[in-house]
């Protein structure tokens, strides 16, 4: 009953207090980090399967579907920020059609890359390189869980709405639920049934599916949005939509500069073979689930942007500004100092072959380094999707992505792949700088 009062106080007051904004953020954190989990999971169990090559392949067809759902990835963001806005103003129709435009989105991408499968994984290896055995494993991940890829999307949708409306515990249970699934599965046919990566990808498949079925059951329980009152009038409504469309196209174009690097970044580990491409699939994973904390904040800070947006309370956008700041530095610092004290014992988590292993040891100062780089540039990320401003991203990103690709022009010649570590720190910490430039100007958008 307290929680539900704090909630209660987050959505009538344009102040929020530390202990509010904690209730909001720590099930987003949750949240969000079940999701690198899962693939850390997928890694951990196939390295023990003691086989390089194999964490390998599991790396290249994660990133391809990265590639792929991250592509669309504005479909969460630009959903949860234009929810937020519509349940600021106490707009029960735009709520509706916030979750049931970028639906329709979700299922036609989704079928796209049922069809197009077979270019997709075949010009995705030719990019992505790898050893022929590697190559193998890859696509043996993809065609399976590529089925997935519907769902996938529809779960972004599912999410996005669920946090937009607040709704922070019910988007918890349909993730934690779906990564759980996946753990449980990955176990049972991988260990098991001796499945391998066969018996990865069906797991995910089949948690993918559950979890939206779960979704569409949690949103109808909500009866927040009635489909009854739903007109194609109102979806094909010209202001709204395009503006919708304007906010996804920069988010997407966005992540086409986040790929593009993130790409590049696993072409070139797995240019210097199995054991760098392994190790560094490790570290990218240990990155992710910082990212994914970073995150639960931007989102929490998210929600309440666009609520002061729909509401037109200044002092709450102020505030949340400040709160994203001090916890996501605070956030920053703890996991700069868990890598530093711990961070070998956390590589042996995720594989026990030896040359892996030390090879991943003399990267942890990177992982170091990430947090206090690219904190804020993160958290920036979402108080600007809460405001639905979506232009600043995707230019901070695209010039992040020029320094990165000079920097590995510059350092991966002479350092190797420690120059291609320095290399994605400078990336984030680019995105840092760039995207505070825009600050001001959002900050005369919100005074206006």
């Amino acid at each position: 009953m307290q929680a539900k009062a704090s909630y209660q106080n987050i959505e009538t007051k344009p102040s929020v207090s530390q202990r509010q904004y904690l209730m909001l953020a720590i099930p987003l954190i949750i949240s969000g980090i079940s999701t690198p989990i899962l693939g850390a999971v997928d890694t951990a169990v196939i390295g023990r399967m003691s086989d390089a090559a194999a964490i390998g392949g599991v790396a290249i067809g994660a990133v391809i579907f990265n590639t792929m759902y991250w592509l669309l990835g504005f479909l969460r963001v630009s959903t949860s920020g234009f929810t937020a806005q519509a349940q600021g103003a106490n707009d029960s129709q735009e709520m509706l059609l916030s979750f049931v435009r970028p639906m329709i989105i979700a299922l036609l991408f989704g079928l796209l890359f049922i069809i197009f499968q077979k270019p997709i994984i075949t010009i995705a290896l030719s990019v992505f390189g790898g050893s022929e055995t590697v190559s193998s494993f890859a696509e043996s991940y993809f065609v399976i869980r590529i089925w997935g890829a519907p769902f996938m999307l529809l779960s972004y949708v599912i999410i996005g709405w669920l946090i937009g409306m607040g709704k922070v515990r019910l988007s918890l249970i349909t993730q934690i639920f779906m990564n759980l699934l996946n753990i449980t599965l990955d176990i049972i046919f991988v260990f098991g049934f001796d499945m391998g990566i066969k018996g990865v990808a069906v797991a995910t498949l089949i948690a993918e599916v559950s979890a939206v079925l779960l979704g569409i059951g949690i949103i109808l329980y909500t009866k927040q949005i009635s489909f009854s009152s739903l007109k194609l009038s109102m979806l094909m409504e010209a202001s709204p939509l395009l503006k919708m469309l304007k906010v996804n196209s920069d988010l997407f174009l966005r992540t086409v500069c986040l790929l593009t690097m993130t790409g590049m970044f696993t072409a070139m580990g797995a240019s210097m073979g199995e054991v760098t491409l392994a190790a560094n699939a490790i570290l990218l994973q240990i990155h992710y689930i910082m990212a994914y904390l970073f995150g639960g904040f931007a989102n929490a800070s998210s929600i309440l942007v666009g609520r002061a947006i729909g509401g037109k309370q200044k002092p709450l956008y102020n505030r949340a500004f400040t709160l994203s700041a001090q916890w996501g530095f605070g956030s920053a610092v703890v996991m700069s100092l868990v890598m530093l004290i711990i961070g070998q014992e956390v590589i042996s988590f995720f594989t026990t072959i030896s040359d892996v292993v030390a090879t991943a040891n003399t990267l942890i100062i990177w992982m170091v380094i990430f947090p206090i780089f690219g904190f804020w540039g993160l958290q920036l990320e979402g108080i600007f999707s809460g405001a639905t401003e979506a232009r600043p991203i995707r230019n901070s990103i695209f010039y992040a992505l020029l320094i990165f690709l000079l920097a590995i022009w510059l350092l991966v010649p002479a350092y190797l792949n420690h120059g291609l570590w320095l290399a994605f720190v400078l990336f984030s910490l680019s995105r840092s700088i760039f995207l505070s430039l825009y600050v001001p100007k959002l900050n005369k958008i919100i005074n206006n």
